[in-house]
């Protein structure tokens, strides 16, 4: 962890009167993932992704390296944001001419669909006033646009432009850094340089990049697909910490802002490539990012749903041995979605409906997971997981349990739909439906009515004031189940 002291001058002499605070940002980051040749092309969007994954992390250190500075003043590099420290007025003078040159180049590579904006103040008064006066910074420079002259001239529509992203950087074994480059970062030479390593220190940078691989290369998406031992589906999985950004809003100091992130940064880059190194998601799931505040990963659609669950039960033991300290529940819980491809879906357009299913889930609520269609919280997840097994073992070893399975997911399906006036004819259907399976097990009937009743007593749940009220989670088991069901 970095911790932050009083510093002093590089003469080792007099006490610096008052740091500079420069915090920057990168805007239009999800929309040039998924925009232009990203949209249609894997390739492309992978190299996308490590570009801006990498830039986010570059821009500081390589502004440090300019200025003539530590790392040690770096304070939090992400895909982003970034927040560095400066010793003096002159320093952030210089910072700022050099941003302004990144930030023009930035515009060139991206066809203006990428912005790099920044905010500086002095380390003056308590946290809370200093990152007010850095996000009004931030705030003003992200509408600045409209009032710049020509802003409302007609526009002149232009071909796009070749994508500047450059090649090689998932797999490079370091990136340079230098403004001859077209999109200022590559994977050889450059003005500066850093090893690409899974081992954090100052002078390389961090990264969880975790392929599954085939004999050829990283797997595509058709060969992920073709691992899952159900359906042969792929997916992308994206997870965000709930009320990330409240919880850096409460904290008291910029130490405490520093140590903070570095410590969920630290945690989802070392949990993602830990988990990968495990034998059931080893081949089966590749790292597009892992950020501060959250992480995508994609793959195989079941290897995706363990993932999932085995990483939500490694952050609850995280955040109870770790962040105990801290009141309130913010960044304390953590929401997921998986988003199942359908046929010649791409990446890009995936990951992008799996971002809209995460929204959908903050919305709904915290610490919870959209799956299926459904969302669910993380303890009814478990449920859903052992109904899916029940629903496994009806289909395969029953005759009727097909049948069964067939009719409860038709149920379902009516009482989602149905009027309140219907409420009553849907409540003897469901009693008609339990006596219909009643003597239909032949020589196993005493294990298929214990294994139904069990289905039917978790799936449906209570009437509430004389409504029929079905769990999500039982309908999210039989999808699972169903995709589970090779062929």
């Amino acid at each position: 962890m970095i911790a932050y002291r009083k510093h002093t001058d590089f003469q080792g002499k007099n006490p610096m009167s008052a740091q500079i605070l420069l915090q920057g940002r990168l805007l239009g980051v999800e929309n040039f993932l998924s925009s232009g040749s990203a949209g249609q092309n894997n390739v492309v969007f992978e190299a996308r992704t490590a570009w801006v994954t990498l830039l986010g992390e570059v821009l500081p250190r390589a502004l440090l390296s300019e200025l003539q500075l530590p790392l040690l003043l770096m304070g939090t590099a992400d895909r982003n944001e970034f927040l560095v420290i400066l010793p003096d007025q002159g320093r952030a003078d210089a910072a700022a001419q050099f941003l302004t040159r990144a930030a023009a180049t930035i515009q060139t590579a991206t066809n203006s669909a990428l912005r790099l904006i920044w905010s500086a103040t002095e380390n003056l008064g308590a946290w809370t006033v200093v990152r007010k006066r850095l996000n009004d910074g931030l705030r003003e420079q992200r509408h600045k646009v409209p009032l710049e002259p020509g802003f409302f001239a007609a526009f002149e529509k232009t071909a796009p432009s070749d994508d500047a992203t450059p090649p090689g950087l998932r797999e490079a074994a370091g990136v340079g850094f230098s403004f001859d480059f077209p999109a200022l970062i590559a994977a050889e030479g450059g003005q500066y340089h850093w090893d690409l390593s899974a081992q954090a220190s100052m002078g390389n940078i961090s990264l969880s990049r975790h392929q599954a691989q085939t004999d050829n290369g990283p797997a595509s998406t058709a060969q992920l697909a073709g691992r899952s031992k159900g359906q042969r589906l792929w997916g992308v999985l994206r997870g965000e910490f709930d009320d990330f950004a409240l919880r850096l809003r409460r904290v008291q100091s910029v130490e405490e802002y520093v140590t903070l992130a570095l410590l969920y940064k630290q945690f989802l880059a070392g949990e993602l490539e830990l988990l990968c190194s495990q034998p059931d998601y080893f081949q089966s799931v590749t790292v597009l990012y892992a950020t501060t505040s959250g992480f995508a990963v994609y793959g195989a659609w079941d290897a995706l749903a363990g993932f999932a669950q085995e990483l939500e039960r490694i952050f609850a033991r995280f955040t109870a041995e770790n962040l105990k300290e801290l009141p309130g529940g913010e960044a304390k819980t953590i929401s997921m979605a998986l988003r199942i491809a359908d046929a010649e879906e791409t990446l890009g357009h995936v990951y992008e409906m799996a971002g809209r299913d995460l929204e959908v889930a903050k919305a709904s609520d915290k610490d919870c997971i959209h799956l299926l269609g459904r969302v669910l919280e993380w303890r009814h997840l478990s449920s859903a997981a052992e109904l899916k097994d029940a629903v496994a073992k009806l289909t395969e070893e029953f005759r009727s349990g097909r049948q069964f399975v067939t009719q409860l997911r038709n149920l379902y399906k009516k009482v989602e739909t149905a009027e309140r006036s219907e409420d009553e004819r849907l409540r003897a259907r469901a009693l008609r439906f339990q006596r219909q399976f009643a003597r239909a097990a032949g020589k196993r009937e005493k294990e298929f009515q214990k294994l139904r009743s069990h289905l039917m007593k978790e799936m449906t749940g209570k009437n509430i004031r004389g409504r029929l009220k079905l769990r999500p989670e039982g309908l999210v088991a039989m999808e699972w189940a169903r995709l589970s069901a090779k062929g």
